[in-house]
């Protein structure tokens, strides 16, 4: 059986966990939450955004925590460009023991907004959303049939700005406060995969184990969640996901 494991924040990389479950079989399984048997499954995908040229914390993390033979699979998206992400998530794979057989890359709606911006953002990822179902559909059919790419590893130095980024991820979440729109809620506890969120003297609260997936920042409601004290002009939620799947297993 394929074991589906994915990280979200804003729907992109669900959604595309579930285009390969819709064709491949198998479960899909919130790598934040998931404690299961790896050995329940003979083969592995691993689906995630790109950050800084690399993986997101959790995914990270959970990699190296596996211990199995079965074959792997990595889909990475990425808003802006995926740079050297496939040969470092390839690479790391290969560190942590895994039978990695191949990384693939997609462009999908950027979703970094608290740092970067898109122009035109609306119709531009209009556009990529409906460029994307033709996109997996290749990779799909790539990893059903089971096809192998070996990538040469970088210079050492090539991952400096990723190694640095992630060692700063965490305080990134002090930068993020809520305005007076707050309601309380409660749905940014729920969803922040870091616990890293909560509510102090009657107001939210953010602490810095943050891994920068900005669920909270984009599904705010009330969009009261500001990052350096700006509000987001730009939310985005893939639109082809429902809100009630993001954070679950689907069976």
């Amino acid at each position: 059986m394929n074991g589906i494991f994915y990280f979200s924040g804003t729907g992109n990389s669900l959604w595309l966990a579930k285009q390969i479950k819709a064709e491949l079989g198998g479960e899909i399984r919130y790598i934040p939450k998931w404690n299961g048997d790896i050995s329940a499954y003979d083969k592995l995908i691993i689906v995630c955004p790109v950050y800084s040229f690399g993986l997101p914390l959790p995914v990270f993390e959970f990699m190296t925590t596996l211990k199995t033979d079965a074959p792997l699979w990595i889909v990475m998206n990425y808003g802006g460009a995926a740079g050297s992400a496939a040969k470092f998530a390839y690479h790391h794979a290969k560190k942590c023991g895994l039978c990695i057989k191949r990384v693939y890359t997609m462009k999908m709606p950027e979703n970094f907004t608290a740092v970067f911006s898109t122009p035109l953002l609306k119709p531009y990822n209009d556009g990529l959303l409906k460029k994307a179902p033709k996109a997996i559909e290749k990779i799909i059919t790539s990893i059903k049939n089971e096809e192998e790419k070996v990538l040469p590893a970088e210079k050492s130095n090539k991952h400096k700005l990723y190694n640095e980024n992630k060692s700063n991820w965490g305080k990134m979440g002090e930068r993020f406060s809520a305005s007076e729109a707050c309601t309380l809620c409660g749905k940014c506890l729920r969803e922040c995969p870091a616990e890293n969120i909560s509510i102090k003297d009657g107001r939210i609260s953010f602490g810095s184990n943050c891994v920068v997936c900005q669920a909270c920042y984009h599904r705010c409601p009330s969009q009261a969640v500001l990052y350096q004290g700006k509000p987001n002009k730009m939310p985005y939620f893939n639109p082809n996901v429902p809100e009630h799947e993001m954070g679950t297993d689907i069976t």
